[in-house]
């Protein structure tokens, strides 16, 4: 089987992007590389890694959003592999917006588990494809950042940088609508 990396530069260290060849299927900092092969070889053990450019333009949308466009996440395919449980997990975080955050147990009722909060913080742990299946908007019941496999000062600048996007967003809606334009949703 053959998979495409990209190396790409971002605010918070380089990023390893990995495709095959239709979705996502890791993204990790360079600095965990090891790891990410790891995990890579246990779950294809066969595989050939090509280095590519924008694989699916995937390092743009990466991109794109490290520059302020959060959405530019939302329709990235992504095939992380993993348990039906793990799936499960992974599926409802993308469904937590930008800026937002839940606890382990918020996410465990929210998949229907509500005494699996340290089962959904494993599968956070395992989580092979970091802010596309953005596990850092997970933090402890105290509010507390916790559990973040890129080091919590990772979460914290995403965590901020989301916030700070929906800041500007949330002025240029009361812009929009001071002005009788609407929002900047009717941009789009």
């Amino acid at each position: 089987m053959q998979l495409f990396m990209d190396r790409i530069d971002s605010e918070l260290s380089q990023i390893l992007i990995i495709s095959d060849g239709e979705q996502l299927c890791s993204l990790d900092f360079a600095d965990y590389e090891s790891r990410m092969m790891t995990l890579l070889q246990k779950r294809y053990a066969n595989f050939e890694l090509l280095e590519v450019k924008n694989p699916q333009g995937f390092s743009q949308k990466i991109q794109q959003y490290f520059r302020g466009d959060w959405r530019a996440l939302d329709n990235i395919p992504v095939n992380p592999g993993g348990t039906p449980f793990q799936q499960t997990v992974w599926s409802a975080l993308r469904q937590i917006p930008p800026g937002i955050t839940l606890s382990y147990q918020q996410l465990a009722v929210k998949i229907g588990k509500p005494t699996a909060a340290r089962a959904v913080g494993m599968a956070n742990a395992q989580n092979p494809i970091a802010i596309v299946i953005p596990c850092h908007r997970v933090i402890a019941a105290n509010t507390k950042l916790a559990g973040y496999a890129g080091g919590i000062e990772r979460k914290r600048w995403l965590l901020n940088h989301e916030a700070a996007l929906l800041d500007i967003t949330a002025l240029l809606n009361d812009a929009m609508n001071h002005c009788g334009i609407g929002t900047s949703q009717n941009l789009r």
